[in-house]
């Protein structure tokens, strides 16, 4: 019988020497095999070979010294999706430099204590960012230096040399900040080290994806999220693969006109994506595309979704769980066995276990929250000793997300732990609600909470988004769930919406829609 206890697979052995560049490993590897002529990034500007990428990378980390910033100190990247980030990023390491990514999204309010947080003394900023963000630049005291993307950039690096020696960092050295969206509470900056994203790729990005340096990857997650940035930065640079940057809002359309122009091998995206991707009249069809795996994250892929996108293109999506803490995905499923309506089992080299409230393992088929641990993890939360001992428990990572493990060994996703509903003293999951709504014909997205009658007693409460000129009625949706599952779990209240509301990487923002509830 299987333990929902410790799950552990023996990872590949990856060497790493203490003294170690993250920026010249990546680099200079495609460089080494002799691809300095093939293309590393298409943006929407241009095309960039793995030459010009490591000459620009090697030219930021000397204008970088020239400005007088010393290693460890921070670098704050607020960039769209351009040949632009992976300069500064890669360059930046290069020097020893922290590049610090952030959400190009962010509040202004949240972008100045960001810089304040982080103790930036520069910004590269792209151009078309600079309005919304001038004035929180301008209340930054340790910030010295701002570089705008465009000619300013651009008129720097021309000017700089391209000859660079890197700076002699560890394996263990910090090497790049991530920061949380800051949707419950102020931002995280979380701390990662330098032998980190090349681990990724090797534990994941190769062998579970099966990246090659023949795939043309197209991410559209952005590259200052964790989930963007493996898939379009230390994934493709690992294998000598070519990434497409796409520096617009992703918009269906923006992604269909991409995956028309360039036809891609590798899509990564959200569950949001891929349903409205099914739904649109002008998606293309299996002829039209070369892809050949696709892989999702963010939240769980429903089950219907995943069928019906392998019925219709040919392709299976990798479903898959992973977070900003662990860099990229920790549990996933597999090309050759597949799974929908699951997230997989543990990447080799890391460790999962569901707990209870008491940190005590659950017996398999019982639901309580998922920990992890990996060579990944992050050190810690900068400047948030109080967070950082709630999440990280030694080795463990505490996930927030509520999972069950079935008898086949597959974990199956429940929810995030503050959004669990108990009705009738049963807990029910939101995701199971929602899935049994999506695979209705005429819902594309639906998002369920927690909602009190007039009793004072709690009972599900949908918000649902129909396929355009579909209709249904709130009665035919809940005899629908009722047929699919247990009768105590049907939504109660049914509110049809345009849209819902979701962070930047795509997760339904429920505490919203339970402040919106609470006003019905």
């Amino acid at each position: 019988m299987l333990s929902s206890a410790d799950h552990t697979v023996s990872p590949p052995r990856i060497e790493i020497p203490r003294i170690y560049n993250a920026a010249h490993d990546l680099l200079e590897r495609n460089l080494r095999a002799g691809r300095g002529s093939k293309l590393a990034y298409i943006d929407d500007a241009g095309e960039w070979t793995y030459d010009q990428l490591a000459q620009r990378a090697r030219r930021f980390a000397n204008v970088l010294e020239k400005l007088g910033l010393h290693p460890e100190q921070r670098i704050l990247l607020c960039l769209l999706d351009t040949i632009d980030f992976p300069t500064a990023f890669l360059g930046s390491i290069a020097a020893g430099i922290v590049p610090v990514a952030v959400n190009t999204l962010l509040t202004p309010s949240d972008l100045e204590y960001v810089l304040n947080d982080s103790r930036a003394r520069a910004v590269v900023i792209s151009a078309p960012l600079l309005p919304t963000f001038e004035a929180a630049l301008a209340r930054a005291p340790c910030l010295q230096h701002v570089i705008v993307a465009g000619d300013s950039l651009s008129s720097r690096l021309e000017s700089a040399s391209d000859e660079h020696e890197p700076a002699r960092t560890t394996a263990d050295d910090m090497c790049f900040w991530l920061y949380s969206s800051g949707s419950t509470g102020l931002p995280k900056g979380t701390v990662h080290v330098h032998a980190s994203l090349i681990r990724t790729a090797e534990l994941y990005g190769r062998p579970i994806v099966g990246y090659t340096e023949h795939d043309l990857v197209f991410s559209v997650s952005k590259l200052p999220f964790a989930y963007g940035l493996g898939n379009s930065l230390s994934f493709p640079l690992s294998v000598g693969a070519t990434a497409i940057l796409m520096a617009e809002r992703p918009t269906t359309e923006a992604i269909i006109a991409r995956l028309r122009k360039h036809r891609p091998t590798v899509l990564c995206t959200i569950p949001t994506a891929y349903a409205s991707l099914l739904a649109h009249p002008n998606a293309p069809e299996r002829g039209e595309q070369k892809l050949r795996i696709c892989v999702s994250a963010g939240e769980a892929l429903p089950e219907e979704v995943g069928k019906r996108w392998v019925q219709r293109f040919g392709v299976d999506i990798l479903d898959g769980i992973g977070s900003t803490e662990m860099l990229h995905i920790y549990l996933s499923n597999r090309r050759d066995d597949v799974r929908y309506g699951t997230t997989g089992t543990p990447v080799p080299g890391y460790e999962v276990r569901i707990v209870d409230e008491a940190g005590q393992p659950v017996p398999p088929g019982e639901m309580g929250e998922l920990h992890v641990r990996g060579p990944t993890r992050a050190l810690l939360y900068w400047n948030d000793r109080a967070r950082s001992a709630d999440t990280f428990i030694g080795d463990w990572v505490r996930t927030g997300d509520k999972y069950r493990l079935r008898a086949d060994g597959c974990f199956v996703y429940e929810g995030r732990s503050d959004d669990m509903l108990k009705v009738s003293g049963l807990y029910v999951s939101p995701i199971e609600v929602e899935s049994a709504l999506i695979a209705h014909a005429a819902v594309l997205e639906a998002a369920v909470i927690a909602k009190q009658d007039r009793e004072g007693l709690t009972k599900p409460c949908a918000y649902v988004v129909l396929k355009p000129g579909c209709s249904a009625s709130a009665e035919e949706l809940q005899r629908h769930v009722k047929s699919r599952l247990a009768p105590y779990k049907y939504p109660r209240w049914i509110e049809f919406v345009s849209a819902l509301p979701k962070t930047a990487t795509g997760k339904v923002q429920r505490f919203k829609l339970r402040e919106q509830a609470a006003q019905l």
